[in-house]
């Protein structure tokens, strides 16, 4: 069995190819994906060559973990689920590429415990999910925020679940004036913001000199929540010092988190639409990437499947 699939054969040199798929297992799933769509974090640094090295890395590479789409074949095990609508996380089902993250593909194989159902009347928002449970895994871990950095999608995700969640609204920094829509939340520009006493700052703006940027705007005792993706990081040490400043590094989501996601979803307390600024076939592949991350305009690039 073969699948149509993005391809990074090397930094900067993406294909869209057909690559053979590994067999389908007892406990496996087939999945045609509907919508997939593209990383400004971790995949720019997939594309740019910047990825720090860690076990699985190497191209050619399948990118992606923002895919949805239905189980059209199943395992033995697992044939029950046939049909359902489901969120895709990555796949790791490719005899010639690499599946990191490996889920950008017309159709894919991934074991059933990781195809996470989805309601479809999401549509393409539903990609947004491993997003907005990032998200979540970030405001849920401490204090919620009183200040977020950034309002990219993570930011505006990091913000939207702040409120959905019960908490005072944040204030959200944003450097580019086209990116200060609020949605019940002030967005600022920082050269605007004189206050020295923030409890909780999220940073969602993956920027590599953020800490001697968000340090000196701490409460005592203050936290930072890293909610982005970095190579390095470095402070001046005298102002986290006079601070007693904390740093919690936010990581990877759960299945927990998905599932609160969508439970603030489903309420109506947390709203996914109006993220998604582009969409493109998938066919235009090698036109979408390199706009999604160097488009100032772009927001959120999504790869449609259904014509491919």
């Amino acid at each position: 069995m073969e699948t149509l699939a993005v391809v990074l054969e090397a930094p900067e040199r993406l294909v869209l190819r057909p690559l053979a798929l590994t067999d389908l297992g007892t406990a496996d799933v087939l999945i045609d994906v509907a919508w997939s769509g593209i990383s400004s974090g971790t995949e720019k640094l997939l594309w740019s060559g910047r990825m720090p090295a860690f076990p699985g890395m190497g191209y050619p590479l399948v990118p992606g973990y923002e895919s949805v789409g239905r189980i059209v074949d199943a395992g033995a095990e697992v044939r029950g689920r046939i049909g359902e609508w489901v969120f895709v996380p990555g796949a790791n089902c490719y005899q010639d590429a690499r599946g990191l993250f490996g889920g950008t593909a017309e159709r894919v194989i991934l074991p059933s415990a990781r195809a996470l159902p989805v309601a479809e009347s999401l549509g393409a928002d539903g990609i947004l999910t491993a997003l907005a449970a990032t998200a979540y895994h970030a405001v849920a871990g401490g204090n919620p925020p009183d200040l977020v950095i950034g309002h990219g999608i993570v930011g505006r995700l990091v913000a939207r679940i702040a409120v959905a969640c019960g908490a005072p609204a944040p204030t959200v920094w944003e450097t580019n004036p086209d990116r200060r829509d609020g949605d019940g939340y002030a967005v600022i520009d920082p050269e605007h913001d004189d206050r020295r006493d923030y409890a909780t700052i999220c940073d969602a703006s993956g920027a590599p000199d953020i800490l001697d940027t968000a340090i000196p705007r701490l409460a005592k005792r203050g936290e930072i929540v890293l909610a982005g993706f970095y190579d390095r990081l470095s402070f001046g040490f005298p102002p986290a010092f006079q601070r007693e400043a904390r740093l919690r590094i936010s990581a990877e989501f759960t299945p927990a988190d998905v599932a609160a996601t969508h439970a603030l979803v489903d309420s109506g307390a947390l709203r996914l639409g109006g993220l998604i600024s582009h969409v493109r076939p998938a066919t235009e592949a090698l036109d979408a990437y390199p706009a999604a991350f160097g488009d100032p305009d772009c927001l959120k690039m999504v790869l449609d499947w259904r014509a491919a």
